[in-house]
C-alpha cells in the first residue's frame, strides 16, 4: 500500500509502482469519484461518508484480487490496520513523507480541479494533516519511507521494496 497525508505524492508514486510491478492500482480517489458520479455529496460530511464507502470498496477489491495490487489512499491508521491485516497475502507499506508546506501547497493547488464532492477548499489543515495520517500505518508489516518532497528514484525504491519483502 502507498500511504501518506494529502498532497504527499501518493497518487503519482502509486501509479508508477503499479506500472513497474505489473500490479493493478486500487486508488481510493478513483473509487470515490466513481461513487460521487452517481451519489453526489452535498457537503464535507457527505464527502467523508463517500470516502469511507470508497475505502470499504478498496479493501473488498484488494481481498478479491488474485494477484494483489497497489493500494493507494490517505489511510487512517487506526481503522486501516484491521482492514489491512484481514487481506490475504503479504503487505508492505510505502509511506510518502514530505515537508508539510510542500504537501499543503500541492493540495491547495488542486482545489477546484477535482471532481465535485471532494470539498477541498472547505477542508482545514487540521482536518487534513492529523495524527491518523501523519505517520505510517505500521501494523507489523515492513514500512519503506520515501521522501516525496523531491524526485523519487524508482530503481532505488524497487530495490528497497524487494529487500523489505525478502526480510
Amino acid at each position: 500500500m502507498v500511504s501518506g497525508p494529502p498532497g504527499s505524492g501518493k497518487s503519482t508514486l502509486a501509479l508508477a509502482l503499479a506500472d513497474r510491478l505489473g500490479l493493478p492500482l486500487l486508488s481510493k480517489d478513483t473509487i470515490k469519484e466513481a461513487i460521487l458520479g452517481t451519489l453526489p455529496a452535498a457537503d464535507v460530511e457527505g464527502s467523508r461518508r463517500v470516502g469511507r464507502a470508497a475505502m470499504e470498496v478498496l479493501f473488498a477489491l484488494a481481498a478479491a484480487s488474485p494477484t494483489g495490487g497497489v493500494l493507494e489512499a490517505n489511510f487512517h491508521r487506526t481503522p486501516a490496520r484491521t482492514s489491512i491485516r484481514e487481506l490475504p497475502g503479504r503487505s508492505v507499506e510505502v509511506y510518502c513523507r514530505c515537508p508539510r508546506e510542500v504537501a499543503r501547497a500541492r493540495y491547495r493547488a488542486r482545489e477546484g480541479g477535482r471532481v465535485a464532492g471532494h470539498f477541498d477548499a472547505d477542508r482545514t489543515d487540521d482536518d487534513l494533516w492529523h495524527p491518523e495520517v501523519n505517520e505510517p500505518i505500521a501494523g507489523g508489516w515492513p514500512v519503506v519511507e520515501v521522501d516525496t518532497g523531491r524526485r523519487v528514484d524508482m530503481a532505488e525504491l524497487l530495490d528497497r521494496l524487494a529487500g523489505a519483502v525478502s526480510s
